[in-house]
């Protein structure tokens, strides 16, 4: 039997303005990454979505990214290692709160966008980012691309780190995410957003799978993948096997 978990990054709408139908993918997902206001989100959005998850077992991460919300956290910044580790400890510390105050426990770390990106090919951005995370709280887990420099200092440090596959974005023929400001970057269509994930699930390399909330098809694509999956033998598990 294939086990894998199955994330969503959610609670990114700030204000008055909504983003992505968080209810809805709850209903599918095993882990949730919560943006933590840099890149969006609100402390009232954090809240709703915190107490959402805790009600359906559903695993709760930090998504914290740069301070950019007019690029969504998807341009990159010049920022030092230091100034990362403090971004990622005010943010990641903020969903803690909510989550502690509502009786749970903030399960992982995955960081957002441009954030994600740097960390997983700068050695010393992605060894400050670890090293805060780990005094902050040693147990949680980071989500992160296999084989980059964010696994290579979760493990050097002894923070669990869990593999990401991504169901909705292109592969490169080298492995890697294929830029989104290149035609075709994110996938749309169910059909071939279900076979990515099925292959990536298959292959055994991948602990975890995304999907990105603010995607048009988000929810469509979510429940299609899970229908697929328990019909060819997949269950969809948290990390951490509850």
């Amino acid at each position: 039997m294939v086990t894998i978990d199955l994330n969503a990054d959610m609670g990114e709408g700030y204000g008055a303005y909504d983003w992505g139908a968080d209810d809805i993918l709850l209903q599918y997902v095993s882990s949730a990454n919560i943006a933590c206001g840099f890149h969006a989100g609100d402390p009232h959005t954090m809240r709703k979505v915190v107490d959402s998850c805790l009600k359906l077992g559903v695993a709760i991460g930090a998504h914290p990214g740069l301070p950019d919300r007019l690029g969504f956290g998807r341009r990159e910044m010049a920022i030092t290692p230091e100034e990362a580790a403090d971004f990622v400890l005010y943010q990641t510390g903020a969903l803690q709160a909510y989550v502690k105050a509502a009786g749970g426990e903030l399960h992982h770390v995955k960081l957002h966008g441009a954030l994600y990106h740097m960390a997983a090919n700068n050695a010393q951005l992605a060894a400050a980012i670890v090293t805060t995370i780990r005094r902050l709280e040693p147990e949680l887990m980071l989500y992160g691309l296999p084989g980059s420099e964010a696994e290579s200092a979760a493990r050097a440090s002894g923070i669990r780190f869990v593999a990401e596959g991504f169901a909705d974005r292109a592969y490169s023929p080298d492995g890697n995410l294929v830029p989104r400001n290149v035609s075709g970057a994110v996938l749309e269509g169910s059909k071939e957003v279900v076979q990515q994930a099925y292959s990536l699930a298959v292959m055994g390399r991948i602990e975890t799978l995304c999907l990105h909330g603010d995607t048009f098809k988000a929810t469509e694509h979510a429940r299609e993948i899970v229908e697929y999956f328990q019909g060819n033998g997949i269950t969809v598990r948290r990390p951490d096997g509850m």
